[in-house]
């Protein structure tokens, strides 16, 4: 199990701590990369005391002062399968990082893209003890939710509530204090599986580090590449990984849907290194300075240097055409973006007044993918950069660290979630919460 880090309320005590000290670390741990960010808090943060509920007000509380990036080791579709490797690679992320701020960290939040998210919708109804509504009435609207069997050896890894109503009154984004008779709540659950999560954790802890906050990456991507009016409207943000690609829609600044499709750029240049019969080092060179989606006439003419270090001069010598090129990775990126499609409309995304979808991640750099992805997915399609903060290095703007930098606005302002409230163990309907509320009854 995971230890100390058993529950998510402890996490946020970390996190509580670490910001007093005034420095905690980002860690991204992608399937092609591990992103490291130190961030240096400048003044006390609201901890959404006062009802600051967005993300976005968090970019005056804190400075990135370091920031590296090394490649990923022992990662597969975004979760561990070598716990050694992947550590080693953490170790060189951080002490990089550190050396940059010229500072040592102790607590790190890290978010992950693998263990298969799945998305519920929960709600609740309660009648109100006073006139007023008080934290313990939001506390018992939460926990009369009706959480579903989401199965053995899965974990919460959000519960946020999404939607407020008291009594006619819809579309409330804090309603303590406000007078009223009776109170709602719709609220969001992501699941992830268990091992995944106790996995990350324990490659963490092997770093002598202590877990701060661990979050998915497709909610930090949407959080920094979704401008704030698309945050409001609904928009869905498409993360391309290396491993997964991540799928999240927002609606009123919060997450509404998450899901994962285990196919990202890893696998368009796996394509390209067995059907040019080249190394996926040579593979990935290619595709980066030579890949598109869309061919043109003068692709047939337009010849690349495969290259090789085999020794063969004939075989080394060899050359492509970009057509070619282009023929091998637009069937693997139109695979991935029907099953994006597959996704979305299991969420019923067609519903939402706005229909924007923002491509982020570093695989949404390919040329042509806003043209190709208008085609499958809607017309409405921008490509999405990560927003800018307060000593972010030019390195780090990048697509790429979307979700490094949705983690650090996380860190600075976290939405209100479950377990941000004091709910009495009395109160638990018999019925209602089952293994979820044991869960949380136990940890806490």
């Amino acid at each position: 199990m995971m230890d100390l880090y058993d529950s998510q309320r402890s996490m946020r005590h970390m996190r509580k701590l670490a910001i007093q000290r005034g420095v905690v670390a980002i860690l991204d741990v992608g399937s092609s990369k591990i992103a490291c960010l130190v961030l240096r808090f400048d003044g006390i943060t609201h901890d959404g005391e006062n009802g600051d509920i967005g993300s976005l007000a968090g970019q005056s509380g804190f400075r990135v002062i370091g920031a590296a990036t090394t490649r990923s080791r022992g990662v597969r579709f975004g979760e561990i399968c070598a716990m050694g490797e992947t550590e080693r690679a953490i170790r060189t992320a951080l002490q990089a990082a550190q050396k940059m701020a010229g500072i040592r960290v102790d607590h790190v939040i890290a978010c992950f893209s693998g263990g298969e998210p799945r998305s519920y919708g929960l709600d609740a109804s309660v009648e109100l003890e006073g006139q007023s509504v008080s934290e313990q009435d939001v506390a018992r609207v939460l926990a009369g939710c009706d959480v579903p069997e989401y199965g053995e050896g899965r974990e919460v890894l959000h519960a946020q509530p999404v939607n407020f109503a008291l009594d006619h009154r819809s579309g409330l984004a804090d309603p303590r204090g406000q007078l009223g008779n009776s109170l709602s709540v719709d609220m969001h659950m992501l699941t992830v599986d268990a091992d995944t999560v106790q996995h990350l954790a324990h490659c963490i802890k092997r770093c002598d580090l202590e877990l701060a906050g661990i979050a998915s990456s497709s909610y930090a991507s949407g959080i920094s590449a979704l401008v704030e009016d698309e945050q409001e409207l609904g928009a869905a943000c498409i993360d391309f990984g290396g491993g997964t690609t991540g799928v999240s829609i927002f609606i009123k600044k919060h997450m509404i849907y998450a899901d994962t499709v285990r196919m990202g750029g890893d696998h368009v240049t796996s394509d390209i290194s067995m059907g040019l019969q080249v190394p996926m080092a040579n593979a990935e060179r290619i595709k980066t300075f030579y890949g598109g989606v869309h061919a043109t006439g003068m692709d047939d003419r337009d010849m690349i240097e495969i290259g090789g270090e085999t020794g063969d001069y004939e075989h080394d010598r060899r050359t492509a055409s970009r057509a070619e090129l282009i023929g091998i990775m637009r069937p693997r990126v139109e695979e991935i973006l029907e099953e994006v499609r597959v996704r979305l409309d299991a969420a019923g995304f067609d519903h939402l007044p706005s229909q924007q979808i923002v491509l982020t991640g570093a695989g949404s750099q390919i040329p042509g993918l806003d043209g190709l992805a208008s085609k499958i997915l809607g017309q409405q399609v921008r490509l999405g950069r990560p927003l800018r903060v307060h000593g972010l290095p030019q390195a780090a703007t990048g697509p790429g660290f979307a979700s490094a930098v949705g983690l650090a606005l996380f860190a600075a302002h976290p939405q209100d979630e479950w377990w941000d409230f004091d709910i009495p163990a009395d109160r638990y309907p018999s019925r209602s919460l089952k293994r979820a509320v044991k869960w949380f009854r136990d940890n806490w």
